[in-house]
């Protein structure tokens, strides 16, 4: 009987091991299908109307512009599972070419080289070449030394750290908070203090490259587009042009398990299901013993809400589905990790983004004369923010679709239910007008020019298509505070048929929030099922073993 695989979730994890599988096991298309809720996972990016469309929602009041629940920035020294396999995927815009070499070819003719990466309401940028300048990490020797304390831990002690946060680690040096490291590190990649230590001590260690120039943010690698155009659609096709089946909205809400005599084997043998676009109507999917099922067990953009220009949000409480379906697997196996500890504390994950479309290059114009840098080039956070606001100016356009005249870029709010500073209420009741004033009055405190924008809201205000708020309850869910054995591995301890896919699977080494981290677990468990050695995995760079990065490292902890 030929053998199949099933997909749940369409993600860029999946995505890949179906890829995986095609290219390294020799699989036909026709083996694979994907169930999806939705066609982007976390790598997003379309029209508002087609998010409409997608997900089912209520038509907002404004169903203009475009919308981008997060942003991903890629890094081409230490994505190696990414670059290998995009390799192997054609490019949508330029015949020959691979995804991979759209990618770089268009970053390294645009390098990221960010001038205003820290701002605040007294100094304005801060490079200006004093101790304020973000040039600075603003350490002292406390802060230097549980930092490397923490870099330092062998992997083999990480159960030290279990259930710490990165506030506890630091708690006889709290002055790190306030340090320039701080601010750049947490809104780079979206910590909070209440995150994880020890997820902290691996991104220390995985991307020990980038410290020594995160006030740049040099190491930053931009796709062309969005990266739903730019990297999922490729894939995508890629897939279906080899007969790999995608059968969009429907819901896997169970997994039926064959019922051994001590429940030491893990063998999926049905999955139950809703489909959320015909009235719920319900299903199951027989699983043969020797197919395989591929579970994205838990997804940061789950239960995601959205607004418009004039509407705001209205909180979606619904436990993540994604990691439903992982709780369930955890009732009838004991060593499958702990979902609650993720998707049970909501202020431990939550933030919230806005997308702005204008009708013109008016807005764009004044935010590249007060930040002194041209679209593309990064990241603005406003550090004395009382939400911690921060904004990302693509290249332009951002998406194809995109018209000349329009302009479209992205911002975020790590602190969604504190107040404003210039809208006085909690940012999650924000409509998306009410978080353009709140963005515009921030880059007025820091306009130091007569001819401050504060005398341009109303040509600016005239310009704007829509602002789509997007509250995102699970987007760093991934940092929580966890112990070892709280995320399942890859492929459990007798698992069969059944592996965990995605940023909420074990992997030693690896950081999350990373598609490196989605690619490398489809890689592990598709090797795993193959029977393809450990040994043949694309190699990671190690550069916290590299004496001249090191170096460069403790330069720049007295930088």
């Amino acid at each position: 009987m030929t053998q199949k695989a099933y997909m749940i979730g369409t993600g860029i994890g999946n995505l890949a091991a179906g890829i995986y599988l095609i290219r390294d096991g020799g699989w036909r298309g026709d083996q694979i299908t994907m169930f999806g809720l939705n066609k982007h996972g976390a790598n997003d990016g379309d029209t508002v109307a087609a998010y409409e469309d997608e997900y089912g929602i209520t038509p907002l009041g404004n169903s203009q512009g475009y919308l981008a629940e997060g942003g991903r920035m890629l890094n081409e020294e230490t994505y190696e599972n990414l670059w290998d396999l995009l390799r192997e995927v054609p490019s949508l815009d330029n015949p020959g070419q691979s995804v991979t070499d759209d990618i770089l070819d268009f970053d390294h003719a645009h390098p990221t080289h960010d001038v205003a990466r820290l701002m605040d309401k007294f100094n304005g940028i801060r490079n200006k070449g004093d101790r304020q300048d973000y040039n600075h990490m603003q350490f002292n020797n406390h802060d230097r030394y549980l930092l490397s304390k923490l870099m330092l831990l062998p992997e083999s002690k990480e159960q030290e750290l279990n259930d710490v946060s990165i506030k506890q680690w630091f708690k006889t040096s709290q002055h790190i908070f306030q340090t320039n490291f701080w601010y750049m590190w947490q809104t780079t990649f979206a910590f909070k203090k209440e995150s994880s230590a020890m997820e902290l001590r691996r991104y220390i260690n995985r991307m020990i490259l980038e410290f020594s120039r995160i006030n740049t943010l040099a190491g930053v690698t931009r796709t062309p587009y969005n990266q739903y155009e730019s990297i999922i659609l490729p894939m995508r096709k890629y897939l279906t042009d080899r007969g790999v089946q995608f059968v969009n909205n429907r819901k896997i809400t169970a997994f039926q398990f064959k019922d051994t005599p001590l429940r030491d084997d893990i063998i999926v043998t049905g999955l139950e299901y809703e489909e959320v676009d015909n009235d719920n109507q319900k299903g199951s999917v027989s699983i043969e013993e020797n197919d395989l099922v591929f579970d994205t067990n838990g997804a940061i953009t789950d239960s995601t809400s959205i607004g418009d220009l004039d509407t705001p949000i209205k909180e979606n409480m619904e436990y993540a589905p994604s990691a439903q379906l992982w709780k369930q697997a955890t009732e009838h196996f004991y060593d499958l990790g702990h979902p609650d500890k993720f998707f049970n504390d909501r202020s431990q994950s939550e933030w919230m983004s806005f997308t702005i479309t204008t009708s013109d290059h008016y807005l764009l114009n004044q935010v590249t004369r007060i930040t002194q840098q041209q679209p593309g080039n990064a990241l603005n956070t406003w550090i004395d923010s009382n939400n911690l606001i921060s904004i990302v100016v693509h290249h332009q356009p951002h998406f194809k679709a995109q018209k000349e005249n329009e302009t479209v870029f992205w911002g975020y709010a790590m602190y969604p239910r504190r107040q404003g500073d210039y809208v006085k209420k909690p940012f999650i009741e924000m409509t998306g007008r009410e978080m353009l004033q709140e963005l515009l009055g921030h880059l007025a405190e820091v306009d130091s020019s007569k001819d401050n924008i504060r005398q341009h809201t109303d040509k600016i205000m005239a310009s704007i298509i829509n602002v789509i708020p997007v509250y995102m309850p699970y987007a760093s869910a991934l940092f929580n505070r966890r112990a070892v054995g709280d995320r399942p591995a890859v492929v459990p301890k007798h698992s069969k048929n059944l592996a965990f896919i995605g940023q909420f699977a074990e992997m030693p080494f690896d950081m999350v929030f990373t598609e490196q981290y989605s690619f490398r677990c489809a890689q592990r468990a598709v090797y795993h099922f193959l029977g393809i050695p450990a040994s043949e995995l694309t190699p990671l760079h190690h550069y916290e073993k590299d004496p001249k990065v090191m170096a460069r490292a403790t330069k720049t902890m007295f930088r």
